[in-house]
């Protein structure tokens, strides 16, 4: 049951995280539908008004060649006066015969402006008198007459679900500047109200085809897009129920951000792996090396508890060997904390500066006073004074003694060692030389192992553990660098340290930051 309870929970939470692709594609689809409709909104407008200036002209122009014919007329518009006031023309159209006859001249009936105004079918022109009576009209469909305030007057009506543009026009007689009548022009605008029809239809099928499309592209950039962050989870899963767990990220062959989050995920479980082996390492290590030394203060201890400590020579014996064991430990401790220490440098001295010949010059003359049966040299002619490298001076130090403690320890009949330091373009190179028995091809790649020493015995015998040189390589490689051995058997050994030089700016950088991590603590 409980099993199945979790199984379900992680269901849950896997359909949980799914949902961000429909979150995804929502707020895609939702961005490109709302500005594909704010778009169209656009598009609309600037065509409507575009068209309704048209056909406001239109009216205005209908209205305009109307007034100036009827405003020469003094008095009352009526049919009397108003038809004689029209163009022959005109009046032909009102009594039913062709708009041209064979009297007209036909200079006179091409140069009717009004001719052309009144055949529009989507104009519908009334003239009133004072009386608000019909005295002239051009069609069936008269358009009502309404007061209006002013001597002029331009609205929009709907009928029948289309949308008309109606002007009223006060007539006033020139010579007396009295209104004389009124007129009214209605505009049907069907050319607009079929534009503007179709181009909505057009608009609206053109909007749900290009949303699908969209959604349907959106869908496929977000799918891309959280693949990789699927895959991601999924390896995080994966580590979180197995730290041991080997699988990684696999490459994504992408050139963005998701590709460069894979590469540093990976890193950092690999980092994190690294850490399980070296805790692993050094609680084996530790449990191995300790298990000895424990052992000999035990059996001292059994020994004198049973019949020893009546004993004064054989007690004397137990207690300076478990002294030896328990200095031993102690000193093994130490190194395996240095050790541990070793592999966390990037955390705890980041802006660390050190420069190189003050640094051999205080740990040579350091150990020539305490190994005075030594000869120790230093040469550094090929290194500038100046010369700087991105490491903690306590750490740089420690290297030095590590590397010439193993140099003493291993030396025979030659009690000479060499130290030199030298500039090759922007590296540093540090090389400690020794005289003594050498080390052999096959062992060369193992003394950086822990634990490993190449005489066992003699070298438990100097009061060795086989962790100098790990703690060595573990210190160099935490600052970029890089150690290594050349030796021959029976001739010698010498180790060669090689560090990135840091420029002047360089080094007064990690400087001011060291200052700014100082005064904010």
């Amino acid at each position: 049951m409980r099993t199945m309870k979790k199984n379900n929970q992680k269901n849950i939470k896997e359909a949980k995280h799914s949902s961000l692709i429909v979150h995804w594609v929502s707020v895609v689809a939702l961005t490109i539908m709302v500005s594909f409709i704010v778009f169209s909104v656009i598009i609309y407008s600037i065509v409507d008004q575009q068209s309704m200036t048209q056909q406001r002209e239109t009216s205005e122009e209908m209205m305009i060649k109307l007034n100036e014919n009827l405003a020469r007329i003094p008095h009352e518009l009526q049919i009397a006066n108003v038809v004689p006031s029209l163009t022959p023309s005109i009046r032909n159209i009102l009594q039913g015969n062709p708009a041209i006859s064979d009297n007209d001249h036909s200079t006179n009936a091409f140069n009717d402006d009004l001719l052309s105004s009144l055949t529009n079918p989507d104009l519908n022109v009334v003239v009133y008198n004072l009386e608000k009576e019909d005295v002239f009209d051009n069609g069936s469909n008269i358009p009502k007459f309404k007061n209006f305030q002013g001597d002029y007057l331009m609205e929009k009506v709907y009928q029948n679900h289309h949308r008309q543009l109606v002007t009223y026009q006060k007539v006033r007689s020139i010579q007396t500047g009295k209104i004389t009548g009124y007129i009214v022009v209605a505009n049907k605008m069907t050319y607009y109200n079929g534009l503007m029809q179709k181009l909505l239809k057009w608009m609206v099928r053109i909007s749900v085809i290009a949303i699908i499309l969209f959604i349907i592209i959106s869908l496929i950039i977000v799918l891309g897009i959280v693949k990789p962050v699927k895959e991601m989870s999924k390896v995080a899963r994966e580590v979180n129920d197995d730290p041991n767990s080997t699988v990684r990220i696999k490459d994504f062959h992408r050139h963005d951000e998701l590709q460069e989050l894979a590469v540093s995920f990976n890193q950092m479980l690999d980092r994190m792996q690294r850490y399980i082996d070296q805790q692993k390492e050094f609680v084996g290590d530790v449990s191995h090396e300790l298990r000895t030394p424990v052992a000999v203060i035990e059996g001292h201890l059994n020994m004198l508890e049973r019949w020893g400590k009546d004993d004064p020579e054989i007690l004397a014996e137990s207690i300076n060997a478990s002294l030896q064991e328990a200095k031993r430990m102690q000193h093994l401790i130490q190194e395996m904390l240095d050790l541990t220490r070793a592999e966390q440098i990037n955390v705890q001295y980041p802006n660390a500066v050190s420069r190189v010949a003050d640094v051999l010059r205080r740990v040579t003359g350091n150990m020539a006073m305490v190994h005075t049966d030594f000869t120790i040299s230093l040469d550094m002619d090929d290194l500038p004074l100046e010369t700087e490298i991105q490491i903690y001076q306590g750490h740089l130090e420690q290297l030095l003694v590590v590397l010439i403690d193993n140099g003493i320890k291993y030396s025979t009949d030659r009690k000479e060692l060499n130290i030199s330091a030298g500039l090759d373009q922007n590296e540093v190179h540090i090389i400690v030389q020794d005289y003594g028995e050498g080390i052999s091809k096959s062992e060369q790649s193992k003394i950086f192992n822990r634990f490993y020493r190449v005489d066992k015995a003699r070298t438990r015998e100097k009061g060795g553990n086989g962790l100098g040189l790990s703690i060595a390589q573990k210190l160099v490689t935490s600052y970029h660098g890089t150690i290594s051995v050349e030796s021959v058997e029976g001739q010698g050994s010498q180790f060669i340290m090689i560090f990135p030089v840091l420029s002047k700016v360089q080094a007064q950088k990690l400087r001011q930051r060291e200052q700014s991590k100082q005064k904010n603590k």
